[in-house]
Protein backbone atom coordinates (compact mmCIF):
# COMPACT_ATOMS: atom_id res chain seq x y z
CA UNK A 1 0.00 0.00 0.00
CA UNK A 2 1.03 3.66 -0.83
CA UNK A 3 2.73 5.30 2.92
CA UNK A 4 0.53 8.03 2.46
CA UNK A 5 -2.97 6.14 2.05
CA UNK A 6 -1.09 3.77 4.34
CA UNK A 7 -1.13 6.80 6.94
CA UNK A 8 -4.47 8.25 5.89
CA UNK A 9 -5.95 4.27 6.64
CA UNK A 10 -5.02 4.66 10.16
CA UNK A 11 -5.71 7.98 11.09
CA UNK A 12 -9.44 7.46 9.84
CA UNK A 13 -9.09 3.63 12.00
CA UNK A 14 -8.06 5.94 14.79
CA UNK A 15 -10.52 8.18 14.82
CA UNK A 16 -12.74 5.50 14.34
CA UNK A 17 -12.30 4.19 17.73
CA UNK A 18 -12.19 6.91 19.83
CA UNK A 19 -15.21 7.52 18.20
CA UNK A 20 -16.88 4.12 19.16
CA UNK A 21 -15.71 4.58 22.37
CA UNK A 22 -17.29 7.88 23.30
CA UNK A 23 -20.27 6.59 22.25
CA UNK A 24 -19.88 3.05 24.16
CA UNK A 25 -19.43 4.82 27.25
CA UNK A 26 -21.97 7.57 27.02
CA UNK A 27 -24.40 4.25 25.93
CA UNK A 28 -23.47 1.79 28.89
CA UNK A 29 -22.50 4.67 31.42
CA UNK A 30 -25.05 7.37 30.65
CA UNK A 31 -22.13 9.71 30.50
CA UNK A 32 -22.01 13.26 29.16
CA UNK A 33 -20.15 12.65 25.81
CA UNK A 34 -17.22 15.17 27.00
CA UNK A 35 -16.57 12.69 30.01
CA UNK A 36 -17.29 9.53 27.93
CA UNK A 37 -14.45 11.10 25.10
CA UNK A 38 -12.20 11.88 28.24
CA UNK A 39 -12.58 8.51 29.62
CA UNK A 40 -11.64 7.10 26.06
CA UNK A 41 -8.81 9.26 25.58
CA UNK A 42 -7.13 8.09 28.86
CA UNK A 43 -7.77 4.25 28.10
CA UNK A 44 -6.27 4.09 24.65
CA UNK A 45 -3.20 6.63 26.13
CA UNK A 46 -2.92 4.16 28.76
CA UNK A 47 -1.78 6.98 30.89
CA UNK A 48 -3.74 5.11 33.89
CA UNK A 49 -5.81 8.44 35.36
CA UNK A 50 -8.89 7.87 37.63
CA UNK A 51 -11.89 6.81 36.18
CA UNK A 52 -14.28 10.14 35.81
CA UNK A 53 -17.01 7.82 37.68
CA UNK A 54 -16.86 4.22 38.91
CA UNK A 55 -17.13 1.89 36.02
CA UNK A 56 -20.26 -0.71 35.71
CA UNK A 57 -19.29 -4.24 34.95
CA UNK A 58 -20.75 -3.59 31.76
CA UNK A 59 -18.11 -0.45 31.68
CA UNK A 60 -15.20 -2.87 32.69
CA UNK A 61 -15.77 -5.29 29.94
CA UNK A 62 -16.44 -2.15 27.34
CA UNK A 63 -13.05 -0.93 29.03
CA UNK A 64 -11.05 -4.30 28.30
CA UNK A 65 -12.13 -4.54 24.55
CA UNK A 66 -11.34 -0.88 23.79
CA UNK A 67 -7.90 -1.04 25.51
CA UNK A 68 -7.12 -4.30 23.52
CA UNK A 69 -8.49 -3.17 20.58
CA UNK A 70 -7.62 0.54 20.96
CA UNK A 71 -3.67 0.05 21.69
CA UNK A 72 -2.83 -2.07 18.87
CA UNK A 73 -4.60 0.89 16.57
CA UNK A 74 -2.49 3.71 18.34
CA UNK A 75 1.03 1.27 17.49
CA UNK A 76 -0.11 0.84 14.44
CA UNK A 77 -0.90 4.51 13.52
CA UNK A 78 2.39 5.31 15.24
CA UNK A 79 4.44 2.73 13.05
CA UNK A 80 2.94 4.61 9.81
CA UNK A 81 3.70 8.18 11.01
CA UNK A 82 7.25 7.09 11.67
CA UNK A 83 7.66 5.06 8.45
CA UNK A 84 6.21 7.86 6.87
CA UNK A 85 8.59 10.34 8.32
CA UNK A 86 11.60 7.75 7.83
CA UNK A 87 10.96 6.88 4.06
CA UNK A 88 10.91 11.00 3.28
CA UNK A 89 7.15 10.91 1.73
CA UNK A 90 6.65 14.25 3.72
CA UNK A 91 9.99 16.02 2.09
CA UNK A 92 8.85 14.44 -1.30
CA UNK A 93 5.72 15.78 -1.16
CA UNK A 94 6.77 19.05 0.04
CA UNK A 95 9.33 19.31 -3.21
CA UNK A 96 6.62 17.90 -5.52
CA UNK A 97 4.18 20.96 -4.66
CA UNK A 98 7.21 23.16 -5.03
CA UNK A 99 7.55 21.71 -8.55
CA UNK A 100 4.44 22.07 -9.46
CA UNK A 101 4.10 25.76 -8.51
CA UNK A 102 7.10 25.97 -10.31
CA UNK A 103 5.38 24.95 -13.39
CA UNK A 104 2.10 26.41 -13.28
CA UNK A 105 3.64 29.73 -13.55
CA UNK A 106 5.49 28.46 -17.02
CA UNK A 107 4.01 29.72 -20.69
CA UNK A 108 5.44 28.75 -23.66
CA UNK A 109 8.09 26.39 -22.37
CA UNK A 110 8.88 23.05 -23.83
CA UNK A 111 8.74 19.53 -22.59
CA UNK A 112 11.14 17.32 -22.57
CA UNK A 113 9.95 13.76 -23.12
CA UNK A 114 13.21 10.88 -21.86
CA UNK A 115 15.62 12.16 -19.57
CA UNK A 116 18.41 9.39 -21.22
CA UNK A 117 21.75 10.42 -22.78
CA UNK A 118 19.82 12.28 -25.56
CA UNK A 119 17.44 13.57 -22.98
CA UNK A 120 19.81 14.86 -20.78
CA UNK A 121 22.12 16.68 -23.67
CA UNK A 122 19.40 18.30 -24.99
CA UNK A 123 18.62 19.84 -20.92
CA UNK A 124 21.94 21.11 -20.99
CA UNK A 125 21.83 23.05 -24.03
CA UNK A 126 17.91 24.19 -23.05
CA UNK A 127 20.15 24.95 -19.42
CA UNK A 128 22.85 27.11 -20.99
CA UNK A 129 20.79 29.50 -23.14
CA UNK A 130 18.39 29.43 -20.58
CA UNK A 131 15.14 28.43 -22.17
CA UNK A 132 12.38 26.96 -19.79
CA UNK A 133 11.71 23.66 -19.51
CA UNK A 134 10.16 20.82 -17.87
CA UNK A 135 11.16 16.93 -17.76
CA UNK A 136 8.89 13.83 -17.80
CA UNK A 137 10.75 10.73 -16.72
CA UNK A 138 9.06 7.59 -15.44
CA UNK A 139 12.64 5.53 -14.68
CA UNK A 140 13.18 5.94 -11.14
CA UNK A 141 16.95 5.93 -11.28
CA UNK A 142 16.53 8.48 -13.98
CA UNK A 143 14.26 10.60 -12.24
CA UNK A 144 16.57 10.22 -9.12
CA UNK A 145 19.17 12.03 -11.10
CA UNK A 146 16.62 14.61 -11.49
CA UNK A 147 16.20 15.00 -7.80
CA UNK A 148 19.66 16.03 -7.33
CA UNK A 149 19.76 18.70 -9.95
CA UNK A 150 18.01 21.87 -10.57
CA UNK A 151 15.62 20.92 -13.92
CA UNK A 152 11.65 21.52 -13.12
CA UNK A 153 10.07 17.95 -14.38
CA UNK A 154 6.99 15.61 -13.53
CA UNK A 155 7.47 11.63 -12.64
CA UNK A 156 5.03 9.51 -14.82
CA UNK A 157 4.81 7.98 -18.11
CA UNK A 158 4.66 10.36 -20.99
CA UNK A 159 1.85 8.74 -22.87
CA UNK A 160 -0.78 9.07 -20.11
CA UNK A 161 -2.78 12.48 -20.54
CA UNK A 162 -2.32 13.30 -17.05
CA UNK A 163 1.43 13.28 -17.29
CA UNK A 164 1.84 15.65 -19.85
CA UNK A 165 -1.17 18.13 -18.50
CA UNK A 166 0.68 18.76 -15.12
CA UNK A 167 3.97 19.41 -17.56
CA UNK A 168 1.66 22.34 -18.43
CA UNK A 169 1.29 20.92 -22.05
CA UNK A 170 -1.46 23.17 -22.63
CA UNK A 171 0.74 26.45 -22.41
CA UNK A 172 3.70 24.86 -23.49
CA UNK A 173 5.57 26.00 -26.81
CA UNK A 174 7.34 22.67 -28.29
CA UNK A 175 7.71 18.98 -26.83
CA UNK A 176 10.67 17.24 -27.44
CA UNK A 177 9.83 13.13 -27.83
CA UNK A 178 13.28 11.39 -26.56
CA UNK A 179 12.60 8.24 -25.08
CA UNK A 180 14.92 5.13 -26.61
CA UNK A 181 11.45 3.16 -27.56
CA UNK A 182 10.19 4.00 -31.41
CA UNK A 183 7.01 2.97 -30.63
CA UNK A 184 6.83 5.35 -27.12
CA UNK A 185 7.64 7.98 -29.26
CA UNK A 186 4.67 6.88 -31.41
CA UNK A 187 2.20 7.29 -28.10
CA UNK A 188 4.06 10.17 -26.80
CA UNK A 189 3.51 12.18 -30.55
CA UNK A 190 -0.35 11.00 -30.62
CA UNK A 191 -1.05 12.08 -27.07
CA UNK A 192 0.63 15.43 -27.05
CA UNK A 193 -1.40 16.13 -30.47
CA UNK A 194 -4.18 15.45 -29.07
CA UNK A 195 -3.80 17.39 -26.08
CA UNK A 196 -2.17 20.30 -27.93
CA UNK A 197 -2.92 20.76 -31.64
CA UNK A 198 -0.98 23.85 -31.78
CA UNK A 199 2.43 22.20 -30.55
CA UNK A 200 5.21 21.76 -32.52
CA UNK A 201 6.18 18.43 -31.69
CA UNK A 202 10.23 16.98 -31.94
CA UNK A 203 10.28 13.34 -32.44
CA UNK A 204 13.29 11.20 -31.99
CA UNK A 205 13.48 8.24 -34.13
CA UNK A 206 15.99 5.07 -34.06
CA UNK A 207 14.91 2.69 -36.60
CA UNK A 208 14.88 3.01 -39.57
CA UNK A 209 11.51 3.87 -41.16
CA UNK A 210 10.06 4.95 -38.02
CA UNK A 211 9.99 8.72 -39.43
CA UNK A 212 7.36 7.79 -41.18
CA UNK A 213 5.00 6.37 -38.49
CA UNK A 214 5.98 9.35 -36.59
CA UNK A 215 5.19 12.03 -39.30
CA UNK A 216 1.77 10.26 -39.59
CA UNK A 217 1.30 10.24 -35.24
CA UNK A 218 1.14 14.64 -35.71
CA UNK A 219 5.30 15.04 -35.65
CA UNK A 220 6.22 18.37 -36.68
CA UNK A 221 9.59 17.33 -37.47
CA UNK A 222 11.21 13.96 -36.79
CA UNK A 223 15.49 13.52 -35.94
CA UNK A 224 17.25 10.36 -36.21
CA UNK A 225 20.59 11.06 -33.98
CA UNK A 226 22.34 8.18 -35.30
CA UNK A 227 21.75 9.34 -38.91
CA UNK A 228 22.76 12.42 -37.96
CA UNK A 229 26.00 11.17 -36.06
CA UNK A 230 26.90 9.19 -38.59
CA UNK A 231 26.86 12.07 -41.46
CA UNK A 232 28.55 14.21 -38.86
CA UNK A 233 31.23 11.59 -38.47
CA UNK A 234 31.70 11.74 -42.35
CA UNK A 235 32.17 14.93 -42.89
CA UNK A 236 34.52 15.33 -40.41
CA UNK A 237 36.44 13.57 -42.41
CA UNK A 238 35.50 14.83 -45.81
CA UNK A 239 35.33 18.82 -44.89
CA UNK A 240 36.51 18.87 -41.76
CA UNK A 241 37.01 22.62 -42.12
CA UNK A 242 33.55 23.20 -42.62
CA UNK A 243 32.74 20.99 -39.40
CA UNK A 244 35.07 23.07 -37.49
CA UNK A 245 33.54 26.46 -38.49
CA UNK A 246 29.83 24.74 -37.71
CA UNK A 247 31.04 23.74 -34.88
CA UNK A 248 32.17 27.06 -33.96
CA UNK A 249 29.32 29.27 -34.98
CA UNK A 250 26.47 26.60 -32.92
CA UNK A 251 28.49 25.68 -29.62
CA UNK A 252 26.48 27.66 -27.30
CA UNK A 253 29.55 28.52 -25.31
CA UNK A 254 31.19 30.07 -27.86
CA UNK A 255 30.66 34.04 -27.48
CA UNK A 256 32.26 35.45 -30.32
CA UNK A 257 30.39 34.20 -33.15
CA UNK A 258 26.88 32.50 -33.22
CA UNK A 259 24.65 31.32 -35.65
CA UNK A 260 21.24 32.21 -34.13
CA UNK A 261 17.43 32.31 -35.71
CA UNK A 262 15.56 35.28 -35.11
CA UNK A 263 11.69 35.79 -35.79
CA UNK A 264 10.49 39.16 -36.57
CA UNK A 265 7.56 40.65 -34.66
CA UNK A 266 4.82 42.58 -36.69
CA UNK A 267 5.39 45.27 -34.27
CA UNK A 268 9.64 45.74 -34.51
CA UNK A 269 10.89 48.53 -36.52
CA UNK A 270 12.71 46.66 -38.93
CA UNK A 271 8.94 44.66 -40.37
CA UNK A 272 8.53 45.37 -43.81
CA UNK A 273 12.53 46.57 -44.85
CA UNK A 274 14.24 45.58 -47.45
CA UNK A 275 17.74 44.11 -45.62
CA UNK A 276 19.90 46.99 -46.50
CA UNK A 277 17.13 49.32 -45.28
CA UNK A 278 17.48 47.62 -41.90
CA UNK A 279 20.68 48.56 -41.47
CA UNK A 280 21.48 45.15 -40.08
CA UNK A 281 24.35 44.07 -41.96
CA UNK A 282 25.55 48.17 -42.06
CA UNK A 283 25.48 48.94 -38.18
CA UNK A 284 25.65 45.73 -36.40
CA UNK A 285 27.66 43.82 -38.68
CA UNK A 286 25.61 40.08 -38.94
CA UNK A 287 25.38 37.98 -42.22
CA UNK A 288 22.26 37.63 -42.93
CA UNK A 289 22.70 33.54 -43.99
CA UNK A 290 18.74 32.73 -45.11
CA UNK A 291 15.39 33.75 -44.47
CA UNK A 292 12.24 31.83 -43.82
CA UNK A 293 9.21 33.01 -44.86
CA UNK A 294 5.87 32.24 -43.52
CA UNK A 295 4.78 29.93 -45.68
CA UNK A 296 7.89 27.92 -44.75
CA UNK A 297 10.15 28.70 -47.97
CA UNK A 298 13.86 29.33 -47.06
CA UNK A 299 15.21 31.57 -49.00
CA UNK A 300 19.64 31.33 -48.32
CA UNK A 301 22.18 34.60 -48.78
CA UNK A 302 19.16 36.71 -49.73
CA UNK A 303 20.09 39.95 -52.23
CA UNK A 304 19.75 43.14 -50.62
CA UNK A 305 16.95 44.11 -51.51
CA UNK A 306 14.38 41.30 -49.93
CA UNK A 307 12.02 42.51 -48.04
CA UNK A 308 11.64 41.48 -44.48
CA UNK A 309 8.30 39.87 -43.78
CA UNK A 310 6.65 39.71 -40.28
CA UNK A 311 6.26 37.15 -38.57
CA UNK A 312 9.75 35.74 -40.93
CA UNK A 313 12.62 33.79 -39.47
CA UNK A 314 16.19 35.37 -40.02
CA UNK A 315 19.19 32.80 -40.05
CA UNK A 316 21.81 35.59 -38.82
CA UNK A 317 25.61 34.58 -38.37
CA UNK A 318 27.51 37.02 -36.02
CA UNK A 319 28.52 37.85 -32.80
CA UNK A 320 26.99 37.51 -29.78
CA UNK A 321 26.49 41.04 -28.53
CA UNK A 322 24.78 42.21 -32.38
CA UNK A 323 22.64 39.56 -32.15
CA UNK A 324 20.89 40.22 -28.81
CA UNK A 325 20.45 43.49 -29.89
CA UNK A 326 19.08 42.49 -33.20
CA UNK A 327 16.20 40.25 -31.20
CA UNK A 328 15.65 42.53 -29.12
CA UNK A 329 14.70 45.23 -32.27
CA UNK A 330 12.93 42.04 -33.66
CA UNK A 331 11.44 41.34 -31.18
CA UNK A 332 9.69 44.70 -31.10
CA UNK A 333 11.44 46.43 -27.97
CA UNK A 334 13.39 49.38 -28.42
CA UNK A 335 17.03 50.04 -29.05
Amino acid sequence: MDPIRHLRFSIAALVLIIAIGTCGYSMVEDWSLFDSLYMTVITLATVGFKEVQPLSDHGKLFTIVLIISGTGMIAYTLSSLLQFTLEGQLRKILGRKKLESRISKLSDHYIICGFGRIGHLICREFHSRPLPFVVVEKDPQLVERLARSDYIYVEGDATDDETLQSAGIDRAKGLITAVTSDTDNVYITLTARGLNPKLFILARASAEGSEKKLMRAGASKVISPYTIGASRMAQAILRPSVVDFIEIATASENLELQIEEITIHPSSEIAGKSLVDSGIKQSMGIIIVGIKLTDNEMTFNPPPYTIIEPNSVLITLGERPAIDKLERIAGGFQQ
